[in-house]
């Protein structure tokens, strides 16, 4: 049992360390578009991406501070808010951005991604047509046609009942 478990990966390093690796990395990737570096530390920063990108789409002088805070960079926050201001991810609920496996690192066999940022809009899912259950009508009445008894097979005898 740890009590003193930290929230997020450490990511080999110590905290410090971690935290601006982690600002380093979401500021290339913004000022990028898209950037190639381990699965591991994209996967830490994609947290912190969507949060500046939902603080965007939300604008106000609260969360634009909060993102100045978060990436140190006026000029690229303002950058990412006239995004979002022209709906770059309006219709978008989550999810942006996208980790492409690239293989291993030849050096170290570290598993190397490609992340980038998702500009496309957002397709919604066709959703599927009602279920119709078809009511079989009954058949006009015709005569019915009987075969010949011969034909039939001879009815199995029940299996006995096991005695109590």
């Amino acid at each position: 049992m740890r009590h003193n478990k930290k929230r997020g990966m450490k990511l080999g390093t110590d905290a410090a360390h971690t935290k601006a690796m982690k600002k380093s990395l979401v500021r290339a990737l913004f000022e990028n578009d898209r950037i190639k570096t381990i699965d591991v530390r994209a996967k830490a920063i994609r947290p912190n991406v969507d949060k500046i990108i939902t603080w965007a789409k939300r604008g106000d002088i609260h969360s634009r501070r909060l993102a100045i805070a978060a990436l140190g960079d006026k000029d690229l926050v303002r950058e990412i808010f006239e995004k979002a201001a022209q709906g770059m991810w309006a219709d978008r609920q989550g999810g942006y951005t996208r980790i492409m496996k690239l293989g291993p690192r030849k050096g170290d066999g570290a598993e190397m991604v490609l992340m980038e940022l998702v500009t496309e809009p957002v397709t919604p899912k066709a959703k599927p047509a009602a279920k119709v259950t078809k009511v079989e009508e009954p058949a006009p009445a015709e005569a019915p046609v009987e075969e010949p008894a011969a034909e039939e097979a001879p009815a199995e005898e029940p299996a006995e009942a096991p005695a109590e």
